[in-house]
């Protein structure tokens, strides 16, 4: 039939379209012996219409009814062909052994490393979540607003708990947590606790720790009365029942009863003590009038709410309650106080008022990203190599279809062995996570994870993970390798398509673009971290030995007797030192208007010798000393941000100036150069001198010098122990303790480090597997190019050519990406490095090199090899 006297194209297709298999032929060949009948008699036109209408008119339920199957198909595989499949795959991975080696070792490093930041992840998310009622739990947080500032407080007043308790009626209970270092004694052990917290008898009623022995409604009742942790107690009393056991606390030696024992609070929870004395023993025992006090803050308050109560609500009554019960003092002190409830769950990741542990959500958003490049980068692997292996099994999959195989068939082949070395990647991942998490754990520095036991649910979920990655980055090799046409294949006239070549290439480019960005981003981490140890904190913080010496008369007795040591230059004595915590005074400042300014200032108590053994630099008045007997009460030495603040435009104008802070009325005499007493992602703030008095200054601050240190040290600790004998010897260097303050951020450096040397090694894995086929798919134009001259550097140039222009086009993509995100991370810094030029152009070098030493093997054996050989082979 000639072309133009066929019926209507679109109708046929309808009539396959809705038409039954086993009908569809006979019903069309019928239709065409009626068509090629009517275009005789009537015509094409009149003909063409009644096939139309006659496919139409074909639309009934005969037509669509499927013929039975005489062999049905199963839902599921017999267990004789999933034998097969298995059989077959387990033979192709050991027929190559490289293409499996790499896609394994890719596969298990990225699920191992996928698997412990999960781990990280999950531990950072479910901060305090052992507490059942933790959706009713909030932390009372205080902002305090002078005409200076306002200051954001994690704490609140002393006198505000047991007034809510009164006033609020939709609060269910409220506990109070303070940690501080305290010392206890048993017999012959000694140990400056560090983790010692004071906290209300409600404790147990607000926060589901566990009380072993003891009555949780009664255990921190009374003054002097402790809970210990499982390990404090096996510490102190072994084996034996410390119920009712007394221990020696403080440099008194004042005895406390051991009223219960709890189990060990978990690892990732806010409230984190070894030892817990009760808070009645502070606030009735030490300083009976402190819960009277408004404007003194001391103590973290929990509140726990009652079922259906709505914070919100509840902070709306907060201005009336301050005002009936603090407005006076308010109104004295220039001050306003404002209350507000923020949710347990999210004062650890989110809250940024200041808190003995907090972490940070943006960490967790850039580790979970880390997570998923690395498993995307381990895929893309997956996918580049199984395709490019095309060539290799084109004859296979023709052969196979030649005798019968459908697409189907082979389809679910190529996905078994997907699937398969997922699986078998899935186990050594594991046994890798199970030898790194101690390491893992250390690099955190937290305990993340006890053990890969200990996890067993996140295993399950690793292995489903295994099983959907085996799937997903299975299926289009599957589907590539099983389209291939059996005639082309076997006639060899197949060869790899440009769109699979294009695919191949803009995969490894994603793979660099991440790892290139990570490099990037590890380069300005480093430098950050680098910036912040070595930049001028404008104070000496380098072989100084800060001791916890004791107050008053104790103090100056060692002090004087360790000056005579050959190895010490110097001692000063203070409340603080920089780096750690200081306490904060309502003051009032004469400003440049001679107005009383009030402000919240941090307060260091020292001794006359602590400007100068630091040297702090004066840039207006004097320093303390001991020629101005007035100094010890009425002298004050400010920073110059404090000058600021007051509106002085040179630091010399707020010498000679009034001030009033704790009791003390006097003059500023002198003014000190800004220096860094907090860490350098804080500004530099507002900072007062005032000599300690005989209860302050427990911190013996001594220079020593730096050539025999350990020795000094000794004779230092045997001068202690000679005068007290029955006090451990606590010290710490300075430069260390200031250091620590970074320790979250070095952390930080470490996994992000390690992690991203991890992405750049899958890649290169891929990498160099792309290379080893690309070299053996161009066997036979390395041999002519090599007959017709071509040196060896040629060749590899080459073949090396294509792989660097596209790590080239990564690094395009890859820089402007890396910036801006570095650029946000470096604004949460208050002093912060640039980011240089020299760190794109190093990481361009380096993923360059890297690339370069991965396809340098492969291209270096291929130039050095027998042209005669390479072209027999073909």
């Amino acid at each position: 039939m000639k072309g133009e006297s066929q019926p209507p194209k679109w109708a046929t297709r309808l009539l396959h379209w809705f038409c039954a298999s086993h009908l569809v032929n006979d019903l069309e060949g019928d239709l065409l012996e009626l068509f090629a009948q009517r275009v005789r008699k009537h015509g094409l036109r009149q003909a063409r219409q009644r096939y139309v209408r006659d496919v139409f008119s074909l639309m009934r339920p005969f037509a669509f009814k499927k013929e039975p199957e005489r062999y049905p198909k199963p839902v599921f595989p017999p267990p004789a062909m999933i034998r097969n499949y298995l059989k077959i795959a387990f033979r192709n991975l050991a027929k190559h052994k490289m293409f499996s080696f790499i896609n394994v070792m890719g596969l298990s490093a990225g699920m191992a490393a996928c698997f412990l930041i999960a781990l990280y992840v999950h531990f950072e998310l479910t901060y305090d979540a052992f507490n059942k009622k933790a959706d009713r739990i909030y932390r009372v947080a205080t902002d305090v607003q002078t005409n200076s500032e306002t200051l954001r407080y994690s704490i609140s007043p002393w006198a505000m708990a047991s007034n809510m308790q009164n006033d609020f009626p939709e609060m269910e209970a409220c506990a109070r947590v303070r940690k501080e270092e305290m010392l206890f004694r048993k017999g012959d052990l000694k140990f400056v606790e560090e983790n010692a917290v004071l906290a209300d008898s409600t404790l147990f009623e607000v926060f589901d720790f566990k009380l072993l022995n003891g009555n949780p409604k009664t255990a921190l009742m009374t003054p002097l009365s402790i809970v210990l942790t499982e390990t404090s107690a096996q510490k102190y009393f072994g084996n034996k029942d410390p119920m009712g056991q007394t221990l020696l606390w403080g440099d008194q030696g004042e005895l406390v009863t051991v009223t219960g024992v709890m189990q060990d609070p978990p690892v990732n929870s806010q409230i984190k003590g070894d030892m817990f004395v009760s808070m009645s023993t502070y606030t009735a025992h030490r300083d009976k009038n402190i819960e009277r006090e408004w404007g003194s803050f001391g103590a973290t308050a929990f509140v726990l709410l009652k079922p259906g109560t709505d914070p919100a609500t509840m902070e709306k009554k907060f201005p009336a309650f301050l005002q009936n019960h603090a407005g006076k003092m308010m109104a004295e002190q220039q001050m306003q106080i404002r209350m507000l409830l923020e949710p347990l769950r999210d004062i650890y990741l989110h809250s940024t008022r200041p808190a003995d542990e907090s972490g940070n959500i943006n960490n967790v958003y850039v580790f979970s990203a880390v997570a998923l490049f690395i498993v995307l980068i381990a895929c893309i692997n997956f996918v580049n190599l199984t395709t490019a292996r095309s060539v290799e099994r084109a004859r296979e999959v023709g052969v196979r279809k030649a005798v019968g195989a459908a697409r189907s068939t082979l389809a679910r082949q190529f996905l078994a062995e997907s699937i398969l070395m997922c699986v078998i990647a899935f186990l050594i991942s594991v046994i890798l996570s199970a030898a790194l998490i101690p390491l893992f754990n250390e690099l955190a520095g937290k305990s993340v994870s006890k053990g890969i036991i200990a996890e067993l649910p996140f295993v399950a979920i690793l292995l489903v993970a295994a099983l959907l990655i085996g799937l997903l980055a299975g299926i289009y090799p599957a589907f590539v390798l099983s389209s291939f046409e059996p005639v082309k294949v076997l006639k060899g006239r197949f060869t790899t398509s440009a769109k699979g070549v294009m695919l191949r290439k803009g995969l490894v480019t994603v793979q660099f673009t991440i790892s290139i960005a990570m490099i990037i981003a590890t380069i300005v981490v480093y430098t950050q971290l680098d910036f912040m140890r070595s930049h001028d904190l404008g104070f000496s913080k380098n072989q100084t030995l800060v001791i916890q010496s004791g107050v008053g008369r104790e103090r100056d007795v060692f002090e004087a007797s360790i000056m005579d040591l050959a190895g010490v230059r110097s001692a000063t004595a203070s409340a603080a030192v920089p780096g750690g915590l200081n306490p904060q005074a309502f003051s009032k400042l004469e400003n440049k208007r001679g107005e009383m300014q009030a402000a919240n200032l941090d307060v260091y108590r020292v001794d006359f010798d602590f400007i100068t053994q630091y040297g702090l630099k004066i840039v207006a008045g004097r320093s303390f000393s001991k020629k101005f007997a007035t100094d010890s009460t009425r002298a004050l030495v400010i920073n110059e941000a404090a000058a600021k603040m007051l509106g002085y435009t040179t630091p010399g104008e707020a010498v000679g100036k009034q001030f009033d802070q704790w009791d003390r009325q006097g003059t500023i005499i002198g003014v000190v150069k800004n220096f860094h007493f907090k860490s350098l992602q804080e500004n530099i703030k507002p900072l007062t001198f005032r000599l300690i008095d005989f209860w302050n200054g427990k911190l013996l601050s001594v220079q020593v010098d730096g050539k025999n240190v350990k020795q000094t040290l000794s004779a230092i600790e045997n001068k202690w122990r000679t005068m007290h004998p029955d006090q451990p010897f606590s010290y710490y260097f300075l430069d260390e303790f200031y250091d620590r303050q970074y320790r979250a951020d070095e952390r930080f450096e470490a996994l992000f480090l390690n992690f991203a040397v991890l992405a750049i090694f899958i890649s290169c894995l891929g990498l160099l597997g792309l290379a080893s086929y690309s070299t053996v798919q161009r066997t036979k134009e390395i041999g002519v190019r090599k007959v017709m001259g071509a040196s060896a550097a040629s060749i590899v140039t080459l073949l090396s050519g294509d792989f660097l222009q596209l790590i080239g086009i990564a690094f395009i993509i890859a820089a402007p990406l890396a910036w801006f995100a570095m650029d946000r991370w470096l604004d949460s810094f208050a002093y912060k490095t640039d980011i240089h030029l020299w760190t794109f152009i190093v990481a361009a070098l380096l993923s360059a090199l890297v690339a370069l030493l991965t396809i340098s093997f492969q291209s270096i054996r291929a130039a050095l090899m027998n042209p005669v050989k390479s072209l027999r082979s073909e």
